[in-house]
């Protein structure tokens, strides 16, 4: 009797569990159909279940994805303003084909001054003490302190004082000339000279000042050391002019030849394309590459570009017709392809693997992946791609296969 007592214990226990895991498993069910998620448009980083306000801005939270289809995004038309999202249809244009090469900007040689000092003394004054400053044509940029100078004053003085005292005496003239040449060969300025000549004292003390305008680019000297003839006060550069050197590989030499005009492209200045005519083609191949160097000059209104910035030169070639162009902002690219982003219905956006072919400065041909007609997203595409990774959660390179 008590077995059989003891088996109905078990079997009411059995019960019992079997309810409470069916009970689990439907609050289980019912939390997972909960509300779905919802973030702010413009701080994606906010995300909560059910509908609300950002606790940042104070905006009207959105659903992360109202569209049922996992690869598409479906924005609403706040999100579209925020992100300045605008289309076009695709369609048959032609495309001046140009060949892109890699280029940088830097200081035309023939634009660098050396300032070195004319005779050995002491760097009494420096009255410009740091690079980068602007320098203008008469500015003056040190004083120095030479015997040599104070000696060779002294004697275009006792030159001048012969020549006073005997006015009709040609040889006495020649002398002064010859010792004022002297001083004029060492920079000495014709204003210092007749003051000196005027005041008939020699000033150990002389001031050099700019011959040319130019940006200080180096100053290796400082107040208070002593200099030898020829030592270099001060470097200055001349920047109203840059060269612009591009790479290219010897088998496309035949593409550029001295005095070809070709387009350069600052990075960050896309919108101020330039004409540049070739001046130079190396001889020989950069050392430790295989790839040769071409050169041109290109203005530098008010300074705007520095040397070591990025360029792009293009070498025209022919024109194509007949082909699918689209803007280069409209193209995302990263080692796995190119992708663009197509308007589907109202608000809908699709992600689109796409393979190019001939691009210029700012288009680009579409070989695969789109028809004419297509409606392409041409700006905030890659706004379009941040939120898909963000709401996804996945790369849409990585949900697509390749073009064929």
């Amino acid at each position: 009797m008590q077995r059989k007592y003891s088996t109905y214990i078990v079997w009411a226990c059995l019960l019992i569990a079997g309810l409470l895991t069916a009970c689990n498993a439907k609050r289980t069910a019912d939390a997972g159909k909960a509300q779905p998620a919802y973030t702010c448009p413009m701080h994606p980083q906010v995300v909560q279940h059910g509908p609300g306000t950002c606790p940042i801005c104070g905006m009207d939270l959105v659903p992360v994805n109202a569209a049922g289809n996992k690869h598409e995004l479906m924005l609403n038309e706040t999100q579209v303003a925020l992100a300045n999202i605008t289309t076009m249809k695709i369609g048959a244009g032609s495309l001046d084909n140009y060949k892109r090469l890699n280029a940088t900007l830097a200081v035309d040689p023939q634009r660098t001054v050396y300032v070195s000092s004319r005779v050995p003394g002491r760097i009494e004054q420096l009255y410009v003490k740091e690079t980068g400053v602007p320098v203008h044509k008469g500015q003056p940029l040190y004083k120095i302190y030479s015997e040599q100078l104070a000696a060779l004053q002294q004697e275009y003085l006792v030159a001048t004082a012969q020549t006073a005292a005997f006015p009709d005496n040609a040889r006495f003239k020649q002398i002064e000339a010859a010792a004022r040449q002297k001083l004029l060969l060492y920079d000495v300025a014709d204003r210092t000279l007749n003051l000196i000549k005027q005041q008939q004292k020699a000033d150990p003390y002389i001031t050099y000042t700019a011959a040319v305008n130019g940006v200080v680019a180096a100053l290796p000297v400082s107040e208070g050391q002593y200099v030898a003839a020829g030592s270099t006060v001060m470097q200055l550069e001349d920047y109203d002019a840059l060269w612009v050197q591009a790479d290219v590989y010897p088998a496309e030499l035949n593409q550029v030849s001295a005095g070809k005009k070709v387009k350069v492209v600052v990075n960050g200045w896309e919108n101020q394309p330039l004409d540049m005519q070739v001046d130079f083609i190396a001889p020989a191949l950069q050392t430790g590459t295989q790839l040769a160097r071409v050169r041109g000059t290109i203005p530098n209104v008010n300074h705007q570009w520095q040397p070591g910035m990025q360029a792009n030169v293009y070498l025209p070639a022919v024109t194509r017709s007949n082909v699918l162009t689209l803007p280069a902002d409209a193209v995302i690219r990263d080692q796995k392809g190119a992708l663009v982003w197509l308007k589907k219905g109202r608000n809908r956006f699709i992600p689109r693997m796409v393979k190019t072919g001939t691009e210029n400065a700012g288009q680009v041909e579409i070989t695969a992946g789109l028809q004419a007609g297509d409606a392409v997203v041409v700006t905030g595409a890659y706004l379009l791609y941040s939120e898909y990774v963000l709401k996804k959660d996945a790369n849409p390179f990585a949900q697509h296969a390749h073009v064929h």
